[in-house]
């Protein structure tokens, strides 16, 4: 496939990530403050019960996505992944407007991570400015994504690990503790699930609301198939990543929420009031803290920075590679289709940079409305990239039966196929559907600026899709011809030594 530049959308991007570094990439990507410090505000709101229900459905969805973004990132790898399949299965207008809709939604996160970080370093120096933080540690992930893609991926291991290790002893500890082994306390047995309304509160409601949080704390799985784009072995990196990150994140999530479910009654306050700036009371802190660990508050701040530093570290490369992408396809300006010797598209990491800071510095302007919005815009945008992901792997599949392939010859086959894109596309438009729910429930269905805080995301996206439609007059893709070969791969088995000239 042609571009602006004259080469291939992956030809100038080092292949510097193995296995470990996209199973990690995957993993860490969806552990985050989410997990660490929001995840009891969730069995406040639905119960134990209707909590770990939501997380069970909503890990379901994300199990089929996985499915369908495996399939095509093992045989098609590249580094701008939702613009190439839309483009390819559905519309150049759909795959143009999905490009753009996942670098918005990367780096309007990357600015969200900056001001999370800045409120973390209040637990330690509460006089210092949280500005100052923010910006010292915006200017640590730039330079951690200047160097070679390796440096990233490196950095992205071990800050996943520490995540990972984070988890794992909480879960040893919380067992001890439901068991009575450790700690002052008597062992609590099911009574916190058989509190008031327990284990379900507020049936089905609650549970709905939860099921679209559930669905926030997924997101970031899908980078897998961005990290493709420059991995060594792709075709083996991927499949191995998808069986097993899935698994780990789900048993993660739903094992977190057990312990709290037993050890915290969804009544206790400190489920909702927990938060970045006040890290003593996050469920996660409580729980050790029970266990007689009196360094658990100091402990797991540590641990959330950490979480929040990989997160934007996660961010910045996603966005960057979107850009750069987007930049070799013609649907963005050449110039950020520049790379340098090592491979980083420098131009593409300095614009995301540029557009984190501009929106974090929006979050000190005012009450921070717009700050919040652009927050939760960047929410909605991650389940129109699900959505995209599941219509295009179904339209893939049709062209691949349609054009007479054997499924022999994908490197990785997906579970469960219709059913699982379908389910996957219908939850997510429920999902998206379903974002103004707690207006509804609170009596304000009539406030504009809360349905465009809610529906903002997804009326850019409508109008870049149809924007570029009625300019461009692109048709439908004709399955029959669809473009099925991996040549965005083609450059996959290249001796990743050498260091490629930098284009101009």
């Amino acid at each position: 496939m042609s571009s602006p530049l004259g080469i291939t959308p992956d030809e100038s991007l080092r292949k510097g990530l193995q296995s470990r570094h996209i199973s990690m990439l995957a993993l860490g990507g969806a552990i985050g403050t989410g997990l660490f410090v929001a995840s009891g505000a969730t069995i406040a709101d639905a119960g134990p019960g209707g909590a770990i229900t939501a997380y069970l459905l909503m890990g379901a969805m994300v199990f089929f996505l996985m499915q369908s973004l495996g399939e095509m990132s093992a045989h098609i790898p590249c580094s701008n992944p939702f613009e190439e399949y839309g483009k390819r299965f559905v519309s150049k207008s759909f795959g143009f407007a999905a490009g753009w809709n996942y670098w918005f939604n990367w780096s309007i996160t990357l600015a969200a991570e900056l001001v999370a970080a800045g409120l973390i370093m209040k637990y330690w120096l509460p006089d210092v400015p949280s500005w100052i933080w923010s910006v010292v540690f915006l200017g640590a992930l730039l330079a951690l994504n200047l160097f070679a893609v390796k440096a990233f991926g490196e950095a992205e291991f071990w800050f996943a690990t520490i995540k990972v290790i984070a988890v794992v002893v909480f879960l040893f500890v919380g067992v001890l503790l439901i068991l009575g082994v450790v700690g002052d306390m008597p062992s609590p047995g099911f009574s916190n699930w058989t509190t008031g309304d327990a284990p379900f509160v507020d049936w089905p409601l609650g549970m709905l609301s939860v099921f679209l949080i559930a669905g926030f704390a997924f997101q970031g799985t899908e980078m897998i198939a961005v990290a493709a784009g420059e991995a060594v072995e792709p075709k083996t990196a991927i499949p191995r990543a998808v069986r097993t990150v899935f698994v780990r994140i789900l048993l993660f999530y739903i094992g977190t929420l057990t312990i709290i479910a037993f050890l915290i009654p969804y009544t206790d306050p400190n489920l909702l009031n927990a938060s970045e700036e006040n890290i003593a009371i996050a469920p996660f802190t409580l729980v050790f803290s029970q266990a007689g660990i009196s360094v658990a508050a100091s402990m797991m701040n540590a641990v959330i920075l950490i979480a929040i530093l990989s997160a934007g570290n996660a961010s910045l490369f996603a966005a960057t590679r979107a850009l750069y992408g987007l930049s070799v396809e013609g649907s963005a300006p050449r110039l950020f289709g520049w790379v340098t010797r090592s491979g980083v598209p420098l131009m593409a990491v300095a614009a995301t940079t540029a557009i984190g800071a501009l929106c974090f510095t929006a979050s000190r302007v005012g009450d921070g409305r717009a700050y919040v919005w652009l927050v939760t815009a960047s929410s909605v945008a991650g389940f129109i990239t699900w959505m995209g992901i599941a219509w295009a792997h179904y339209r893939f599949r049709r062209a691949w039966n349609v054009q007479g392939r054997s499924l022999d010859e994908l490197p990785y086959k997906a579970w469960l196929y219709p059913a699982g894109p379908i389910i996957a596309l219908l939850m997510c438009v429920a999902v998206i559907a379903g974002q103004n729910l707690p207006a509804i429930r609170d009596g304000s269905a009539g406030n504009l600026e809360l349905w465009l805080t809610a529906y903002g995301a997804l009326f850019v996206f409508l109008a870049f899709w149809w924007g570029h439609k009625l300019v461009t007059r692109s048709p439908t893709v004709d399955l029959r011809t669809a473009d099925l070969s991996p040549a965005a791969a083609a450059s996959a088995h290249r001796d990743p030594d050498p260091d490629p000239e930098p284009i101009h």
